[in-house]
């Protein structure tokens, strides 16, 4: 086939328009769509099938794409397959030698089909049925395997009734139409199993840092699930702050692949914890260490009791004046009244009162005698 100049710089501009669809568009179905649509624009073929190879060993149907039929199903269209798999091997484990797409995955070979009404090799018994029922005529099929750079068959892209643009009959599919869909299945093979690379890395690396998280969470009951829930909580905030429409937020957007990182740093705002002793971040109250440092402050408090009730033996000779020394008595009170409050503030919330703050450093200034006396 020898194509004009005209017609060789538009196959050039539309492979490389292709080329750079392909390695920008992110969405997976409208990356298959527009392998197909494009396969189909460059051999001027009416209808199309594209299938991808799954981990069960058969060929998914993914879009269907007739345009003399209006026919749209799958990809982007919202409305979903209803046809099965097709199984690569039979229950023999053998290859499916019958079926034209499974054979073309196996066997890692273009068919090329002028008329399926005369073909007996294979059994295209469904393009047939297909036609009775729609009152289609299929006739020319060009059957691709998807080979990526590591040579595994990711999928086949099959064409159906190649169209000549001047007498608008079918007609075979040319050579050059064979070599043409061969170099852009294995392009976009190579482009599909790239993002699925992609995809599979951020995966593992989304995985790895829930699993950080997971394992801070165990660390400490006591505030277990909250590595989990800010996520949730951080990106709720942010999609509601994008769509703010007035306010100081108004012009505020974030991109797919900002939302994405701003999730991340909070499932990781935690991670110091990793490293962190346990006796520092399991604990129940403020000054829990190995063991709740509250009781030493209780001791501490009874040496102080202990301090003021021998300064007052001292000061006086008569018991009953101690019993009636109201300067003891409010001591020992404001020491009692020190230490419930050291109490509360042990079990209390996050934010404390200035107030609280001041008395704590008053009470934490003190003065007392240990057992060395100093």
């Amino acid at each position: 086939m020898k194509l004009s100049e005209a017609q060789l710089k538009h196959l050039f501009k539309t492979l490389t328009d292709v080329s750079i669809l392909l390695s920008t568009e992110k969405n997976h179905d409208r990356l298959l769509e527009i392998i197909l649509t494009k396969a189909k624009e460059i051999t001027n073929a009416d209808g199309g099938t594209l299938y991808t190879v799954t981990e069960n060993k058969t060929l998914k149907f993914e879009i269907m794409l007739t345009t003399s039929l209006d026919i749209h199903i799958g990809g982007t269209s919202g409305q979903r397959m209803q046809m099965s798999d097709l199984p690569l091997y039979n229950e023999q484990s053998e290859p499916n030698t019958k079926m034209v797409a499974p054979w073309a995955a196996v066997s890692r070979q273009t068919i090329n089909i002028k008329n399926v009404y005369t073909n007996k090799k294979f059994d295209l018994s469904g393009p047939k049925i297909f036609d009775k029922k729609t009152g289609y005529h299929s006739q020319s099929f060009l059957t691709v395997p998807m080979t990526n750079h590591l040579n595994e068959v990711i999928g086949v892209l099959q064409l159906i009734n190649a169209i000549d643009s001047k007498t608008k009959k079918i007609i075979p599919f040319s050579k050059f139409d064979q070599h043409v869909v061969e170099s852009l299945a294995s392009q976009a093979a190579v482009i599909i199993s790239n993002r699925e690379l992609i995809i599979a890395q951020r995966k593992l690396f989304d995985s790895l840092i829930q699993l950080i998280a997971k394992a801070i969470d165990e660390k400490s009951p006591y505030t277990g699930g909250h590595c989990r829930r800010v996520p949730v909580i951080t990106r709720m905030i942010a999609e509601a702050a994008c769509k703010a429409d007035k306010g100081p937020l108004k012009d505020f957007t974030m991109t797919d692949e900002e939302l994405y990182e701003l999730e991340v740093a909070a499932w990781l705002h935690d991670c110091g914890k990793i490293t962190t002793p346990e006796a520092v971040v399991d604990k129940a109250t403020k000054l829990a260490g190995i063991q709740d440092g509250i009781h030493l402050v209780d001791a501490r408090f009874e040496i102080l009791k202990r301090d003021a009730i021998i300064e007052s033996f001292i000061k006086h000779t008569d018991l009953q004046e101690i019993k009636e020394d109201k300067v003891l008595e409010e001591k020992l009170l404001t020491l009692d009244k020190e230490r419930d409050m050291i109490h509360h503030s042990n079990i209390g919330g996050e934010q404390m009162l200035p107030e609280q703050l001041e008395q704590i450093n008053a009470i934490a200034n003190r003065k007392w005698l240990g057992p060395r006396g100093k």
